[in-house]
C-alpha cells in the first residue's frame, strides 16, 4: 500500500540537507511525497534543537500538527532532527502527540521506520552519530536552482554555549571527490547556485586530511561548469587563511562573502566561550579580508549576555560593531542550554538586559545596512531571479551579497518577461533598510 508523507523541516540549512535526504529515501520506497498535511498518512518533523527558541519553535509545530489526528487520516507524528537527537524519550514523555523519536543515526531507516509507526508501531530509534549517510541523494526542498552541500557533519570546536558537539558528535569531513561528485549531480539537475555549509566550513578537512582543504575544495567546486555562484557559510576567524581569500578572489564563481561567527569582540568574553582573538586581532582580520577582497560582503552574527558580560565588555562589542560596518549582522541574546559548560556559570544576566543589548546592536546595524543600501544606488549588480510579487508588480532575487533566507532581495522591473532562476543585471535606483529597488538593465561592460 502506498503511504502519503509530509515533512516540516525547522532550522539551520545543515538539517534542511538531512530533511532532503530523508525525503528521497522515502519517495525511493514508494512513499507519496506531499507538501499537503492534511492529506498526509505522516508527518515528519525534522526539528532543531539548538537554544530554546528553537525548541519553542519546534514544539509548537508539533502541536499543530498532531490537530490532523483528528479527522482520522494522520496515523503517525515523527520527530526527527536536532531535538530528537538531544533529548530522545523525553520527547515521547512530555508530548504525548508524538508516536516515533528519531535519532540523526537512525536517519538512513527513515522509510522503514515510518512505514511501521503508521502501521501502529511506537518504537523509538537513535542510532550512532556516525552512522548519519554523509553522501547519500536528496529531493531539494526550495528553489530547484539554489541548493546546499554539506562538506562536514559536527563539530571540534566546543564553545562552551553550544551544544551541537554533544547533538551531532565530533567533526567527519567528507571526501573531495564525494563532494564534488554530489556537486556535479546537483548541477546537472539544474543547480547553478551552491552554498557550502558545516558546522566549521574552514576545518574542512582536518580530520582526514590533516589540514583545512577548504581552498582546494572550492577551487574544485568552481571547475563545475554549469554552477554558476558558489557561496561558502560559517567560515570561522581563527581559520581564514590568505590561501582561503586568495582562492575566493581568483575564481569569478566563489562569490565575495564571507558570513564569520564572530559572537564577541571582548578578548575575556571569548576566551569564556572557548574562543579566541581579541577586539584587535579581529579588526586586523577584518582589514586584511577588506584589503584582498575589496568587493567583499561580511555578515556576523553576535551574542548578547553571556554569563558575566560587564558594561563595558558590551560597550567595547558595540563600538565594534560601529566601527567595522559589517554589511550583514545577526544578534542573538545568550541562551543557557542544558548540559553546555556556560550554564553552569554563575554570573548570569537578567533577561532584560540581554535583550536591551541585543536591540542596541541591531537598532545600529539597521542605520549601518540602510547607508551601505544608499551607497548602491546607481550601480548595477548581479540578480539570481527568485520569484515574481504579483501585489507590487515586480520581480525579486537575489544579489552575490545575499544569502537565502538571511540577507535582503532586490526588488526590480522589466520591460520584458523573464525566467525565474535566470541571472540578470539590475541597475540600483533606489533602497529600503535591507533591500534594493531597481530596474533590469544591460550587463555592464569592463
Amino acid at each position: 500500500m502506498s503511504y502519503k508523507v509530509s515533512m516540516v523541516s525547522l532550522g539551520c540549512p545543515k538539517n534542511q540537507v538531512d530533511a532532503e535526504a530523508m525525503l528521497f529515501s522515502l519517495q525511493k520506497e514508494g512513499f507519496e511525497l506531499t507538501p499537503v498535511e492534511a492529506e498526509a498518512d505522516a508527518i515528519i518533523i525534522n526539528t532543531c534543537g539548538f537554544i530554546e527558541s528553537a525548541k519553542a519553535e519546534a514544539i509548537e509545530n508539533i502541536l499543530e500538527c498532531a490537530a490532523y489526528k483528528k479527522d482520522g487520516r494522520l496515523k503517525a507524528l515523527i520527530v526527527t532532527g536536532c531535538l530528537a537527537e538531544r533529548y530522545k524519550d523525553d520527547v515521547t514523555e512530555e508530548i504525548p502527540e508524538v508516536d516515533v523519536v528519531v535519532g540523526i543515526g537512525s536517519n538512513k531507516d527513515i522509510a522503514r521506520i515510518t512505514r511501521e509507526a503508521i502501521e501502529g508501531s511506537r518504537k523509538n530509534s537513535y542510532g550512532p552519530k556516525e552512522d548519519l549517510d554523509l553522501n547519500c541523494q536528496r529531493i531539494l526542498g526550495g528553489m530547484p536552482f539554489t541548493a546546499y552541500i554539506k562538506i562536514s557533519e559536527g563539530c571540534n570546536n566546543c564553545c562552551t554555549y553550544c551544544a551541537i558537539p554533544k547533538i551531532r558528535g565530533k567533526m567527519r569531513s567528507r571526501k573531495i571527490e564525494d563532494i564534488v561528485k554530489e556537486a556535479e549531480r546537483l548541477a546537472d539537475g539544474g543547480v547553478t547556485e551552491l552554498i557550502v555549509v558545516a558546522q566549521d566550513t574552514t576545518a574542512y578537512g582536518e580530520d582526514i586530511y590533516g589540514r583545512s582543504m577548504l581552498p582546494e575544495l572550492l577551487s574544485k567546486l568552481a571547475g563545475i561548469e554549469k554552477l554558476h555562484w558558489i557561496r561558502t557559510l560559517y567560515t570561522y576567524p581563527e581559520r581564514i587563511t590568505d590561501e582561503l581569500l586568495e582562492v575566493i578572489g581568483r575564481e569569478k564563481k566563489l562569490v565575495e562573502y564571507l558570513d564569520i561567527p564572530l559572537q564577541h569582540a571582548d578578548k575575556a568574553i571569548l576566551k569564556r566561550m572557548n574562543r579566541r582573538g581579541d577586539r584587535e586581532s579581529l579588526t586586523a582580520l577584518i582589514k586584511r579580508i577588506r584589503e584582498k577582497l575589496p568587493e567583499v560582503t561580511l555578515r556576523t552574527t553576535f551574542i548578547t549576555g553571556f554569563p558575566g558580560e560587564t558594561d563595558e565588555q558590551f560597550c567595547s562589542l558595540h563600538e565594534f560593531v560601529k566601527e567595522i560596518r559589517f554589511d550583514r549582522l545577526g544578534c542573538f541574546t545568550y541562551s543557557a542550554e542544558e548540559d553546555t559548560i556556560a550554564a553552569a556559570f554563575e554570573d548570569q544576566l537578567d533577561e532584560q538586559v540581554k535583550n536591551d543589548r541585543m536591540e542596541l546592536i541591531m537598532a545600529d546595524q539597521m542605520m549601518i545596512a540602510a547607508e551601505k543600501n544608499e551607497e548602491k544606488i546607481g550601480s548595477v549588480v548581479e540578480v539570481l531571479i527568485e520569484g515574481w510579487d504579483d501585489y507590487i508588480k515586480c520581480y525579486f532575487g537575489r544579489s552575490r551579497a545575499d544569502a537565502p533566507e538571511i540577507d535582503g532581495k532586490v526588488f526590480f522591473t522589466s520591460d520584458a518577461p523573464l525566467v525565474i532562476g535566470d541571472y540578470v543585471y539590475v541597475l540600483v535606483n533606489d533602497c529600503l533598510e535591507y533591500d534594493l529597488l531597481g530596474e533590469k538593465t544591460d550587463e555592464p561592460t569592463e
